[in-house]
């Protein structure tokens, strides 16, 4: 059985220079996130996996599971697959949060909870509470996915907010253990 496959949502509507996590639910267009679900299918058709897949509950993950749904799959949300919680932050544009915050969380990226929300840490320790066994199919968000990926290469919490990698595009796919 290969990795676990783990695809970012879809681009959603209204997300362009704001901070989007856990607390902001934007949609993405019906298109976007049913063209994300074919892709799914042909993979689970080629790789002969089961029709199950697991995602965030917000509506930008979710919408793919409703897609695949109506095509016969189980669907599965889970909170634990949820983008990093930014707060009060969370839904505001990067240019309204204060300069002395954003300066905070960069000098204390792993410890840091942006907006009163959640530490990197914590999303760290949350990413490998998520057990899946091989070839689970997955749609959850880019930090999720970083955070997974990091764990799974069985590296520290970051030092540096440098030191953190730039997200998957809308629709990548990545194979994580």
């Amino acid at each position: 059985m290969p990795a676990m496959r783990v695809w970012r949502h879809p681009r959603p509507v209204g997300a362009q220079g704001r901070c989007i996590g856990a607390g902001t639910d934007l949609p993405v267009p019906a298109r976007r996130a049913k063209r994300l679900a074919r892709r799914i299918q042909a993979l689970a058709r080629r790789e002969r996996l089961p029709h199950v897949i697991w995602t965030s509950p917000l509506q930008r993950c979710a919408d793919v599971g409703r897609w695949l749904r109506r095509w016969g799959w189980r669907h599965h949300q889970d909170p634990r697959l949820l983008e990093l919680d930014f707060g009060s932050w969370d839904g505001k544009c990067w240019r309204d949060i204060a300069r002395e915050d954003i300066d905070a969380w960069v000098a204390r990226f792993a410890t840091y909870a942006p907006g009163g929300g959640e530490s990197l840490r914590t999303l760290l320790a949350r990413v490998m509470q998520f057990e899946a066994p091989a070839g689970t199919l997955v749609v959850s968000h880019g930090g999720w996915m970083l955070a997974r990926r990091w764990r799974a290469q069985g590296r520290a919490e970051p030092l540096a907010a440098a030191e953190w990698p730039p997200a998957p595009a809308y629709g990548e796919c990545w194979a994580l253990p």
